[in-house]
């Protein structure tokens, strides 16, 4: 059956008639003879274009049923009539508009059978394509645009006539205008015109750019506890301003961002209102309310450790997030006894401003450890605000509580009390968070501290760095590559509070060498340092869908003073298994040390999640 070129390359009047010839011919299933399996399916592509072919066979109606294992023949023959509109779309994606589609039904052409009559039973059918002539661009012509606007570089004359490129460049005029506030621009009119010879595609569309309008107000939909007004201030709409659709996409990946919604959806209204304003409605779909989970890690060094949280995604009706989290660590450890730490966080977005969110959080834990042993509680109140998708800034004020024993048989024993002004930046352009395997990841720290009571005031910094860089198809290969940096700057060092000293060794530092083994020996006394940096290199292979395997090497240093002093090194090196789940890879890790002197053997590290 050879197709001619309609006006426009568009398949959705097909799709109307096959549904009418399908439901008509549904009047003569029951006087159908009984139902045989289809026997073969023969698809012949008469050319040379082996990607046409290919994406022909995968859009294929009948490919599909018999990949299925389609037995009902009636079926079988409305698909072979569909199997037309669904093919000839394909060909003008390629830029061919004369194509031949042939489906015969045991010999019989499946359009020239009746709906009225279809075949009792089906042997063989046989799809045959001819792809024709490829056309190409003759006059194009696509306006007005704006000042700035780029069509595609397809989009010209002599250039393969896409049906796809006709699309994309009245898509990038209509988002040129919509880009200057024309929230209703559209294409008006088109003219398409496949001239045979000399296979040319003549194109012409107009756009129609609108009124330019401003945002009138944000209507929600669909919300049960939340509300209203405050999923107005949580999206953050500039109403009165001129419409953007960046603004529009901003507004409803802030309210996902709570995590007190399931789905978020905004839409513009048909029609402006008369003021020139265009509201917009957010419907919304709330997510449970309530969400418990846990996880257990496992270290042959530092032993296991359990974690149980409550969270409440929606406390008080403004998507305000509480949890409480709850922590054993330490139990078969080597050495020190079991730690526990139970913290308290809540989150309120849209204070201040649309992104910034407000930030409580309240700690309570023990550490005993084979040089000191803490009790602390810290108490925290700070701002987080987003500059955009990738970088965010914090700011907060804290306080510390801690009582520590260490020195000899842990017979010093100090209490500080200290004042906290924390400051964090985050710059993350990683294209996965999970399993990255492209970008760079940038979280840098400075907590200043004034100390009451004889505590000594300072400052501690942190920095965190990663890269990551894909290789191969679907970067099969990964390199990744980490630099961690601390300092402790201003207290002497059985001065500073033992939560803010550095040490090296486990699973975040360097695997192969025991939790926390690398610290300083400063006058006969062993503790953590005020100086800490750490490189890490990863070179991650997935061998299936769902396996990869991973070479890592770790070092890591700790030093006396901040940037000098005393110092010791070690590093470590290993392999390890990852298992894609639904919550992020499975990590099996065996390490052992490779340079210094605190290694213990073959280390194991279990865990969710990549290493870094």
């Amino acid at each position: 059956m050879t197709h001619p070129v309609p006006h426009a390359p568009a398949r959705a009047p097909t799709w109307r008639v096959y549904g009418v010839m399908g439901a008509v011919a549904g009047l003569a299933v029951a006087i159908a003879g009984p139902v045989w399996a289809l026997d073969d399916l023969r698809i012949n592509f008469q050319g040379d274009d082996s990607a046409l072919e290919t994406a022909l066979t995968r859009a294929s109606l009948l490919a599909a049923a018999r990949d299925e294992g389609l037995e009902d023949d009636f079926e079988l023959f409305t698909i072979a009539r569909a199997e037309y509109g669904q093919l000839i779309g394909i060909f003008y994606e390629a830029g061919f508009y004369a194509p031949e589609i042939s489906v015969r039904i045991d010999g019989r052409e499946a359009a020239d059978i009746s709906p009225l009559n279809p075949p009792s039973q089906i042997g063989t059918i046989e799809l045959t394509l001819t792809p024709g002539p490829a056309f190409v661009f003759g006059q194009t012509q696509l306006g007005p645009v704006t000042e700035g606007t780029e069509l595609p570089a397809g989009f010209a004359t002599g250039e393969p006539a896409r049906s796809t490129i006709i699309r994309d460049a009245a898509g990038e005029a209509v988002d040129g205008w919509r880009d200057q506030g024309h929230a209703k621009a559209e294409p008006l009119e088109q003219d398409i015109t496949a001239r045979h010879p000399p296979g040319e595609l003549d194109v012409a569309v107009q756009i129609q750019p609108g009124p330019r309008l401003r945002f009138g107000s944000l209507r929600p939909e669909g919300q049960r506890r939340t509300r209203a007004r405050r999923i107005v201030a949580i999206a953050g709409l500039p109403e009165g301003e001129v419409f953007s659709p960046e603004e529009v996409r901003r507004a409803a990946a802030r309210l996902r961002r709570t995590g007190t919604f399931a789905s978020v959806a905004l839409r513009e209204a048909e029609d402006p209102n008369p003021d020139g304003t265009l509201d917009i409605s957010a419907a919304v779909v709330e997510a449970p309310r309530r969400r418990i989970g846990g996880s257990i890690e496992y270290d042959t060094e530092a032993g296991g450790k359990v974690t149980a949280f409550w969270l409440h995604r929606n406390l008080f009706g403004g998507a305000e997030r509480f949890r409480i989290e709850g922590m054993i660590s330490g139990l078969g450890a080597r050495s020190g006894r079991p730690d526990y730490r139970l913290a308290t966080t809540f989150a309120r977005p849209a204070t201040i401003t649309p992104d910034t969110t407000l930030n409580l959080g309240a700690v309570i834990e023990t550490e005993r450890e084979d040089d000191f042993e803490a009790e602390r509680i810290r108490l925290d109140v700070g701002l987080e605000h987003r500059f955009s998708n990738e970088l965010t800034f914090g700011a907060g004020i804290g306080v510390l509580l801690e009582r520590a024993k260490f020195g000899p048989d842990l017979e010093t024993e100090r209490d500080f009390r200290l004042l906290l002004l924390p400051l964090d930046v985050t710059w993350d352009r990683r294209d996965n968070e999970n399993a990255p395997t492209t970008g760079t990841f940038l979280r840098g720290e400075v907590t200043p501290f004034i100390g009451a009571r004889g505590s000594d005031s300072g400052a501690r910094a942190y920095a965190d760095l990663r890269a990551y860089r894909g290789f191969g198809e679907d970067d099969r290969v990964v390199l990744a590559g980490r630099a961690q940096a601390g300092a402790v700057f201003g207290s002497a060092l059985d001065r500073t509070p033992r939560d803010f000293l550095f040490y090296s060794g486990g699973s975040g530092t360097v695997r192969g060498q025991p939790f926390r083994s690398l610290g300083v020996t400063s006058d006969g006394v062993r503790s953590g340092g005020r100086g800490f940096a750490a490189l890490s290199a990863e070179a991650r292979v997935r061998a299936t869908e769902n396996i990869g395997v991973v070479a890592f090497a770790d070092a890591g240093r700790v030093s006396d003073g901040p940037i000098s002093g005393g110092s010791d090194w070690h590093a470590g090196a290993g392999l390890g298994l990852r298992y894609n789940t639904p919550v992020g890879p499975l990590r099996v890790d065996i390490a052992q040390p490779v340079a210094g002197d605190t290694g213990r053997g073959v280390q194991l590290y279990l865990g969710i999640g990549q290493a870094f």
